[in-house]
């Protein structure tokens, strides 16, 4: 065959492809600013509007299933990201409402999507930490902090992980770096407040000592 005939062949193909390479473009697109919604909400304590976004987040995402189901040469970057935000919405919005993780198996979901959501969710518990050391909420901190060292821990221990996931160590490192500035700004609020308490204390003390003076005053 000559070659002009041969790529002559492709190009109903290639117009094809191109025209659901779009498609997944638009609806990856749709997945990660649902996903982004939806972790705003759960930072605004906005749980209903949270759950809203995630569903149609799910709802998006059975379309990118059915698409990738005929076209499985077209699971790309985008769609590696858009599973990743997907796993982080989902995890964030389970722990903070349920206090336990989404089951991998029900997101269906690749392991290695799972796990890098899991990474970048450091990042929003940090965030959710300072909100709640800003609103005065000492003890939802610590447990943002928590659940911030649960999964690291978890995740350092994943060396085969470290194979199927380039980003994993980057991220670990990251999440490294935020844990350690967390727990210095839940640490230094724990001492202001103690330290407030103390105070409130000794002028309830002192307080309560004018007011025994004043009496014995009057009593004179």
């Amino acid at each position: 065959m000559e070659l002009k005939e041969i790529i002559s062949g492709f190009q109903g193909e290639l117009e094809e492809k191109a025209a659901v390479y779009e498609e997944i473009s638009a609806v990856t697109r749709n997945i990660i600013l649902l996903s982004k919604k939806g972790i705003m909400a759960v930072h605004r304590d906005e749980v209903e509007a949270a759950q809203s976004h995630v569903m149609q987040m799910e709802q998006t995402r059975k379309r990118l299933d059915t698409i990738l189901g005929l076209h499985q040469d077209l699971y790309t970057g985008s769609v590696k990201v858009a599973f990743q935000e997907y796993a982080e919405a989902h995890v964030l919005l389970s722990v903070v409402t349920k206090g336990s993780y989404p089951d991998p198996q029900e997101l269906s979901i690749p392991a290695i999507s799972y796990i890098l959501g899991l990474a970048d969710a450091v990042g929003e518990f940090r965030r959710r930490a300072l909100n709640c050391l800003i609103d005065g909420k000492l003890s939802e901190a610590e447990r943002c902090l928590h659940v911030m060292k649960e999964i690291y821990g978890e995740l350092v221990s994943l060396e085969k992980a470290y194979v199927l996931g380039s980003d994993l160590r980057r991220k670990c490192d990251i999440a490294r770096r935020i844990i350690d500035s967390t727990m210095g700004d839940i640490m230094m609020e724990a001492r202001r407040s103690s330290l407030q308490k103390t105070v409130e204390r000794l002028e309830e003390k002192i307080r309560s000592l004018q007011k025994d003076i004043d009496k014995d005053g009057l009593r004179s």
